[in-house]
């Protein structure tokens, strides 16, 4: 298929006149009408109902038009990336996370990053399941293990640990558990061992449970165990990170916690270079350096 025809035809839909299309590809209007002419030719179908108040796309025609709009968008993203090569950071970043790290670490520190750089444009996607960098799934990753994906570039930021949390409120009222074993007089909130999550998490979880606790709230997420915890509704098994913006929040057994759980964070070979990957990449280590110094180990 004609990749000039493709771009005249696209040019004509979006704007819904052949006169207007011309303008903006800067062609006569007759050479606009004869290429779309040709293109209907080449593929046996009408692409535009002509009507007295302009072009109006044919069933076909939307289908080729939702092609095209694809299209268009990926060329605009393949010249966004480009364009780092040029000084200024701009254009999109797809970021991928836990719902966890994603919700309580890295978004509330994200206005700093649009502070410097207010022309990038960050999709943020949450989610357990680890995407396939050198796929393009994503261009940048954090996660709670070292990636095992090959031709990666990966960076350790810190060790996090899985804690026992509760407000203040809460333990006033229902007392403060002197061990593992008076936790079978509170309310536990946390990941179900089945979920996928940090296996130090997972098996924090598995001891306390041992413990014949009465009471739980399982929530798929430890922003929900997070909401649960400080509405007062139990004891939660949270990565000691949420603390810093969450001051509210009282440390439980203090002798009770996960092994060490490696944050990672992650790029393709190809992106070494990439002028929005670096300026991410060096963001997070200001805000992980500020992390530490606020909370040295």
């Amino acid at each position: 298929m004609d990749w000039d025809k493709l771009r005249i035809f696209h040019a004509v839909a979006d704007k819904g006149s052949l006169t207007h299309a011309g303008e903006v590809l800067h062609l006569s209007q007759s050479a606009v009408s004869r290429q779309i002419r040709a293109l209907e030719e080449s593929l046996a179908a009408t692409l535009f109902h002509r009507h007295a108040r302009g072009l109006i796309l044919t069933e076909q025609g939307e289908l080729l038009f939702e092609a095209t709009t694809q299209m268009v968008k990926r060329l605009d993203a393949t010249a966004a990336r480009i364009r780092d090569s040029e000084d200024e950071v701009l254009g999109e970043l797809r970021v991928t996370t836990t719902t966890g790290f994603g919700t309580l670490w890295l978004a509330p520190r994200l206005a700093r990053l649009y502070e410097r750089y207010p022309a990038l444009k960050i999709d943020l996607m949450l989610e357990e399941r680890v995407l396939d960098l050198p796929m393009r799934e994503a261009d940048v990753a954090i996660r709670m293990k070292e990636p095992s994906q090959a031709d990666l570039i990966r960076r350790r930021l810190m060790n996090i640990r899985m804690r026992l949390f509760a407000t203040r409120e809460y333990l006033d009222k229902h007392g403060v558990p002197a061990n593992l074993t008076e936790m079978s007089h509170h309310r536990l909130i946390c990941q179900h061992p089945g979920t996928a999550q940090v296996a130090a998490g997972a098996l924090l979880v598995q001891q306390i449970m041992a413990h014949d606790i009465p009471s739980t709230l399982h929530v798929n997420n430890y922003f929900g165990v997070l909401q649960g915890v400080l509405n007062h509704l139990g004891i939660g098994v949270l990565p000691d990170y949420v603390t810093e913006d969450s001051p509210e929040l009282v440390r439980v057994l203090e002798d009770v916690e996960s092994g060490e759980v490696p944050v990672f964070l992650a790029y393709p070979e190809e992106l070494r270079h990439s002028k929005r990957v670096a300026a991410f990449r060096d963001f997070v280590m200001d805000e992980i350096t500020s992390y530490r110094r606020a909370n040295p180990a």
